[in-house]
């Protein structure tokens, strides 16, 4: 595929992100003029930390260890503010302080004594990146942490402690009101709100900041939480970590007795029946759009704080996605566009993607987005071939933000990538969705036009989940306008969940599946064959794991429509163990 059709979207993005530069040094000075800086008079109380936390990790770094997102790096005894980060977020969960919490879990005074000591030292040291330190969502973060854990940090701590800290809470809030006005991205502009907030209510003296940032609160809620409580962005993981932080934010409006937004109640009442849409009974959540691993004891803390036990939504036509669900099994699929441009950065090209399990058992998943990878793995993980749906010609269905083209083309790619990361840049413009139900059979029929411009195909997907939830069938189907690419090739994927077995039977027409625990299932495919083939799994906890996957192909202007089905078989026995022979003396 040329890239040519895309250069004048990225001439064009990079043109209105050049006008909202300019708009953002000229409003961060008259900001700066307009609000200078305020000072917290004192400390009323500190939020609830949902988080879990692991004690052992305190003691990783009180000697010195210090691991995030992957890597760890021994201090030898340097401040760990002025070593260069290995990575980027290793450098933005070190700066965001979120590991406090680690040290308040293991309650003590040695504990104590080194949270002290670590907030003093950042305070005071050279940081070796300071941009990276100094980000919207990095500061909101470190606000945030400092606030929740100000009784570890504090206790014990004499008065000239007390009120450097004190300075610090109100800076960080200079800080950040600055650079909300100097045109943060969306989802920066949201964390900086709730950050605020938090300053605001637990803290004497920011009564003005708290309104400031109470209305910014209620402006980005209704802007980004969508009416069936997905985020703008379509990453179910942005809904859990805003979940994360909402939820203590409610408690502290009502125990400061300060009239809550309407719209952080309204959110809150959305985002929870959202979140167990994705959820399968394994406990873990759907991989699209930047989902990766779930932390399963985090996500059930998160849901017995859902006052209301609410059921899982089915219907998301505003997020985009669709839950059927009958006897144990259930499917969770991708029928949306892709989200707006400056919320697109961890989106994926998986449109009418889809996860299938059974019970607490996955079957098919998505490859998913890995905790740590390069960027080139990141890239291939958003890509059309890592989700279970089709791939005309292995080109994914989006084209992302990236340094390709002609030398001008990598210059502004380069740029936008600094700016606002690697988002979308070419989307089906045309998704469409319909749920049907007939006989107690779920039915769920979407297409998009992802491939019409390149291809002149237009790809619709079919699935029918029977009323016992033994058979999930489904038809994928191929119609263009006008004269169809003799040499396109439609690629199916259906990637396998870890621990799957599959085995091909009758000449590639059928491919058994036995699954972790016995249970076995029977896959179909007619006309054609189906091949079984390795794949990737990159959102597993223990890291990245090898897996197979069922794939089909067609050429469409020979055969237009695929038709596909999952069948559950009897459970197979588990082999029974052979009989022990004779001792040997």
């Amino acid at each position: 595929m040329s890239w040519g059709p895309h250069r004048w979207r990225l001439y064009k993005l990079a043109l209105r992100e050049s006008g909202r530069a300019v708009g953002g040094v000229l409003s961060r000075g008259v900001s700066y003029l307009r609000f200078g800086s305020a000072t917290p008079t004192r400390l009323l109380f500190a939020p609830q930390d949902l988080r879990t936390a692991d004690p052992t990790i305190a003691s990783d770094i009180y000697s010195g260890f210090f691991a995030f997102a992957g890597r760890g790096v021994a201090m030898s005894g340097r401040s760990p503010f002025e070593v260069e980060p290995p990575t980027h977020a290793w450098a933005e969960a070190l700066y965001g302080f979120g590991w406090l919490r680690h040290l308040r879990a293991a309650g003590t005074a040695l504990a104590q004594a080194n949270a002290r000591s670590l907030v003093d030292d950042f305070v005071t040291a050279r940081i070796a990146d300071r941009k990276t330190a100094c980000e919207t969502q990095v500061m909101a973060r470190r606000l945030i942490a400092f606030i929740s854990q100000s009784p570890l940090i504090l206790e014990g701590a004499d008065h000239g402690f007390y009120q450097r800290f004190l300075r610090v809470l109100g800076r960080a809030v200079r800080d950040i009101e600055r650079d909300v006005r100097s045109g943060a991205l969306p989802e920066r502009r949201l964390m900086a709100a709730i950050a605020l907030c938090y300053a605001g209510l637990c803290c004497e003296g920011l009564e003005g900041s708290l309104r400031r940032a109470s209305r910014l609160l209620t402006r980005e809620l209704e802007r980004q939480i969508l009416v069936d409580g997905g985020h703008a962005s379509r990453n179910p993981q942005i809904v859990v970590d805003l979940l994360f932080d909402l939820l203590p934010l409610r408690q502290m409006f009502a125990s400061r007795e300060v009239d809550t937004p309407e719209a952080l109640l309204h959110a809150i009442d959305r985002m929870l029946p959202m979140v167990r849409l994705f959820r399968h009974g394994d406990g873990t959540l759907s991989h699209f759009n930047g989902m990766g691993v779930t932390a399963a004891d985090h996500l059930a803390t998160l849901l017995t704080y859902d006052d209301m036990r609410s059921q899982p939504i089915h219907h998301a036509p505003h997020s985009g996605y669709e839950r059927l669900e009958a006897g144990r099994s259930l499917v969770v699929a991708d029928v949306g566009g892709a989200p707006p441009t400056l919320l697109s950065a961890a989106a994926c090209a998986g449109c009418l993607s889809f996860e299938f399990s059974s019970g607490t058992q996955r079957i098919v998943v998505n490859c998913g987005t890995p905790r740590i990878a390069s960027d080139a793995l990141l890239q291939a993980s958003r890509s059309t071939p890592a989700h279970s749906t089709a791939a005309i010609n292995e080109i994914s269905s989006c084209q992302f933000v990236g340094v390709k083209g002609l030398w001008l083309d990598r210059v502004i790619g380069e740029w936008l990538l600094r700016r606002i990361g690697p988002v979308v840049l070419s989307a089906p413009e045309n998704v469409v969705a319909e749920r049907t139900e007939r006989d107690r059979v779920q039915g769920l029929n979407a297409s998009h036009d992802g491939y019409l411009q390149s291809f002149g195909i237009r790809h619709e997907r079919r699935w029918q989940l029977s009323p016992d939830g033994n058979m999930l069938e489904g038809e994928d189907i191929f119609w263009g306008e006008g004269e169809v690419p003799h040499d396109s090739e439609a690629v199916i994927r259906f990637h396998l969940a870890p621990g799957v077995k599959a085995s091909r039977a009758q000449g590639g027409r059928v491919v058994m599946l036995l699954l972790p625990n016995r249970e076995a299932w029977q896959f179909e495919v007619t006309p054609g064959e189906a091949f079984v083939e390795d794949s990737m799994f990159l959102a597993a906890n223990d890291g990245m794991r090898r897996t197979e996957q069922i794939v089909l192909a067609v050429r469409p202007s020979e055969v237009p429509n695929l038709r596909w089905r999952f069948e559950r078989l009897a459970r197979m026995e588990s082999p029974r163990p052979a009989e022990p022979g004779p001792e040997l003396l």
